[in-house]
Parts: structure tokens; C-alpha cells; sequence
């Protein structure tokens, strides 16, 4: 049996605000779980770039979303919050959308306001997405999947940012479990959402300029923030595959790759030691009686690095 905990009871058992990791596939995701963070969130953005190799700009749709979100969630023990973007269209769409993720086995998930996608600062007139809320929170009934209201108002604006800070608390009325205002930055601006939205809010893509936390996790919980997301996993690798290619590259070897190890410290060429194959084989030896090892073109894999989050194989599989 699964003991994979719902978001609602990991929100109710921390004693405060905590990170919550972008991810964008499988392998962030069990990154992100192997260091011990207890939820993921689903950038949209960044499963554009993965997926699809686009930016985000309207082009991932509901069957993109819904594969990776059934993938990822099926191979975590952690719960996947999945931003849905504007739901991918109106009421009915937002419905369906909602029916189809929650199935899919998104913890959460995250409606915004946009009315366009390609002009995802613009947003929708309040009764136009409150209609969306309610479609979502019907859609969701009788599930473990919450509904986090986003809206893409501008807080430098301070009628949007009534606007933006009025709707969301007017949708954590009609059910909504969570609010998000997503171009918020600084602890003010925190304040200022704090003081009209009530409940449970996530503070969004936190920033660290000049090295320098925007806002810390014991702030944000003072102001009824439970969740804080934040974008560094994407970066991370393509920093991480750069470094190794232009050393590779330039080298015209692998020897880079097979003596810099700065994350698990275990040098090798491949990763697979991180996703622990051998427990795949010894669940299957346990059905056929026999005792084959996982190897690669037959080379033993390396065992799983010391230090980090375990996860045994029926929570993954």
C-alpha cells in the first residue's frame, strides 16, 4: 500500500512555509525528491521547453500536460501540484481539464486568470474566471486534488492589485483552496495580498539577487503563505549539461564527465545509479525465482548514492 501523504496533510503537518521546486519531467522530479523536498510543482513554462522544445506560449494542450503530469506523479512518493494554465479554454474546457488531471493524479492544481496566453499579463473580467473557479471546484469533488486561484495581476498597479487581491479571496470564498498572486516579489508587496486574501497562499518564483533570499520561509508564514515555489531545476541542468559539453567538446573525451561528480559525488557516465534499477529486478526476481542483476551493456550499476532520499519501488512504479 502507498504511503504517499495528500498536499493537504504534508500543509497541515509542517510547521510553516516551505521551498516547493519548478520540475518539468521524471528526472527533475526524482532530483527534486532525492534531496528531500516533500511537494513538486509543475512548471508549465518549463514542460513547453522540455516537451515540446517551445517556449511557453500557448502551445502545450491538455493531452501534453495530462501525459507528463500521469508520468511524474505515478514515479514520486512526493504529491505534484500541475499548473494548468488558463484551464485551456472556458468553463466547460476548465471542467474537463480539471476532471482529466485530478485522474491523472495532479495533487493540485493551478488556474490562472490570463485571458490570453499569448498575452498572459492581460486578465479575464472577474465574473469570467470566477465562472472558471467554479467549474474546477466541481470538477474536483469527491477528490484528494485542490484548486490553487492564480491571478496575473500587476502589483505595481494598484487598482489591479485590489483587483488581482479581490478575486482570489473571492474565490477562496467560493471553495478554492489556495491563492496565488504570481508577479509578486517582495515581502511589501506579501503584505500588502496578506491583508485581503485570507487562507492558505503560495509566494511564487522566489528570487535570491546578489545571493539575497527576497523573502524567508519564517516571513511568509507570519503572513499565512504555506507554500513558496521556485524555479532553479531546468537551470540547474542545462548549466550542469553546458559545463560538461564544452569541457567534452573541447576535450574530444568523456574524461571531464567521468572525474566531476559535484552533486553525488560518485563519478560515472551514467545517471542510472539515481533512479536504483536494481530494485526494478529484485521486484521482478520476486515473481520468477531467479536473481538477475541490472546492468548496462554489462556493466554493473553503481549503487545509490549515500546522503540522499530513498524511495522503495512500489512507491514509483
Amino acid at each position: 500500500m502507498s504511503s504517499k501523504k495528500t498536499l493537504t496533510q504534508i500543509i497541515n503537518e509542517s510547521k510553516g512555509c516551505f521551498l516547493v521546486p519548478c520540475v518539468y519531467d521524471c528526472a527533475s522530479n526524482r532530483a527534486v525528491e532525492m534531496c528531500g523536498f516533500p511537494v513538486s510543482l509543475l512548471s508549465g513554462g518549463e514542460v513547453s521547453i522540455s516537451m515540446n522544445g517551445v517556449i511557453d506560449y500557448g502551445f502545450t494542450n491538455l493531452t501534453d500536460l495530462e501525459w507528463v503530469v500521469s508520468r511524474v506523479s505515478t514515479t514520486s512518493s512526493m504529491p505534484l501540484i500541475a499548473d494548468i494554465e488558463d484551464g485551456f479554454g472556458g468553463p466547460l474546457a476548465v471542467y474537463r481539464s480539471a476532471k482529466r488531471l485530478a485522474a491523472a493524479g495532479a495533487a493540485a492544481i493551478q488556474l490562472e486568470d490570463a485571458g490570453d496566453m499569448e498575452e498572459s499579463t492581460k486578465i479575464l473580467p472577474r465574473e469570467k474566471y470566477l465562472a472558471k473557479v467554479k467549474a474546477a471546484l466541481k470538477a474536483l469533488e469527491g477528490t484528494d486534488c485542490l484548486l490553487i486561484a492564480r491571478s496575473n495581476a500587476d502589483p505595481d498597479d494598484p487598482e489591479e492589485m485590489k483587483e488581482g487581491c479581490e478575486r482570489l479571496q473571492e474565490a477562496m470564498e467560493l471553495g478554492a483552496h489556495m491563492a496565488m498572486m504570481v508577479k509578486i516579489t517582495t515581502l511589501e508587496k506579501a503584505r500588502e495580498m496578506s491583508k485581503i486574501v485570507t487562507g492558505w497562499k503560495i509566494f511564487a518564483d522566489v528570487r535570491a539577487d546578489n545571493g539575497v533570499p527576497a523573502v524567508t520561509m519564517e516571513q511568509l508564514t507570519e503572513l499565512g503563505f504555506v507554500l513558496c515555489s521556485t524555479h532553479y531545476t531546468m537551470k540547474a541542468a542545462m548549466e550542469g549539461m553546458l559545463e560538461h559539453g564544452l569541457a567534452n567538446f573541447k576535450d574530444q573525451s568523456v574524461a571531464y564527465t567521468f572525474t566531476h561528480a559535484s552533486g553525488t559525488g560518485k563519478p560515472d557516465f551514467s545517471a542510472s545509479p539515481m533512479f536504483e534499477p536494481q530494485q526494478y529486478l529484485e521486484l521482478e526476481n520476486s515473481f520468477t525465482g531467479q536473481d538477475k542483476e541490472y546492468t548496462i551493456v554489462g556493466h554493473k550499476v553503481d549503487k545509490f548514492p549515500e546522503g540522499f532520499k530513498s524511495v522503495p519501488i512500489d512507491e514509483r512504479l
